[in-house]
C-alpha cells in the first residue's frame, strides 16, 4: 500500500485555476498588456515568482525590479483573498476522494504552489485536519514545483519514503516535481495536457476513487 499520498490543489482537488484567471488577466491589464494563453498555461502549476515574471515578461518588463515583484504580488494576494473568501469550486470527484483516503488511514499531505495565507483560506473549504502536513509554495525556500522539494519536504515531514508515496496532480509542472521526488503521480488533468512518462498513471477524474486503486499504483 502506498506509504502516504500527496495532494496538489489548485486543479486537482479545488477547480480554482480559473479564479486565478480573475487577478492574473486583471493585473496584466493594469500593466497595459494582455494575457495570451500560451503564456497562462505556462503559469499553471508554478509559483508566484515565475509567474510574475511571466507575466512581466507579457507586458515588455523582461527584468522586473525588486519592487515591482513586490508590488504584484501584493496585487495578486490581495485580490486573490478576495475571490477564495468566495464559495470555492472542487474538482469532480475530490470531495469524496480525500474523504475514501482519510477514512482508509494513509498518511496525507497537501503539496502546493499556493502560498501560505491563500491556503489556508481554501483549507477552510477542503478541511484541515484531513491533512496530516501542508506544503507551501513560500515553504520550500524557493526551490518550487518543478523541483522536486515540495514533494521530498512533505515526505521528510511525514517520515515516509518518497518512492512509496502516490501523488495526486493536474498539471505538467507539479507532475514533474513529483516524478522527480520519485513518487509515483496520479494524473488527473485540467488546463493543461501533461506528456506521457514514467511513473505517471493518467485518470479521467477522482470520481469513484478507490483504495485499491492507489494501492495498484505502487504494487
Amino acid at each position: 500500500m502506498p506509504a502516504a499520498v500527496l495532494w496538489d490543489l489548485d486543479g486537482t482537488l479545488l477547480d480554482s485555476e480559473k479564479l486565478w484567471d480573475i487577478p492574473l488577466y486583471e493585473l496584466t491589464e493594469k500593466l497595459g498588456g494582455e494575457l495570451s494563453l500560451a503564456t497562462r498555461q505556462a503559469m499553471v502549476g508554478t509559483n508566484v515568482k515565475r509567474t510574475l515574471d511571466l507575466l512581466y515578461a507579457e507586458v515588455g518588463i523582461d527584468s522586473p525590479s525588486a519592487e515591482q515583484l513586490a508590488d504584484g504580488a501584493a496585487w495578486i494576494d490581495r485580490r486573490m483573498a478576495e475571490v477564495f473568501g468566495g464559495s470555492l469550486p472542487w474538482r469532480p470527484g475530490a470531495r469524496d476522494a480525500l474523504a475514501t483516503v482519510r477514512a482508509a488511514g494513509f498518511s496525507m499531505a497537501l503539496v502546493t504552489s499556493t502560498e501560505r495565507d491563500l491556503t489556508e483560506i481554501a483549507l477552510d473549504t477542503i478541511g484541515r485536519t484531513l491533512f496530516d502536513t501542508t506544503v507551501c509554495g513560500d515553504e520550500v525556500d524557493g526551490l518550487n514545483k518543478p523541483l522536486p522539494e515540495p514533494y521530498l519536504r512533505a515526505a521528510r515531514r511525514l517520515g515516509v519514503d518518497p518512492a512509496a508515496c502516490v501523488a495526486i496532480e493536474d498539471s505538467p509542472t507539479g507532475t514533474e516535481s513529483a516524478v522527480a521526488a520519485g513518487c509515483t503521480v496520479l494524473v488527473v488533468q485540467c488546463e493543461v495536457p501533461v506528456e506521457p512518462g514514467e511513473r505517471r498513471v493518467f485518470r479521467d477524474s477522482l470520481e469513484d476513487l478507490t483504495v485499491a486503486d492507489l494501492t495498484a499504483l505502487v504494487a
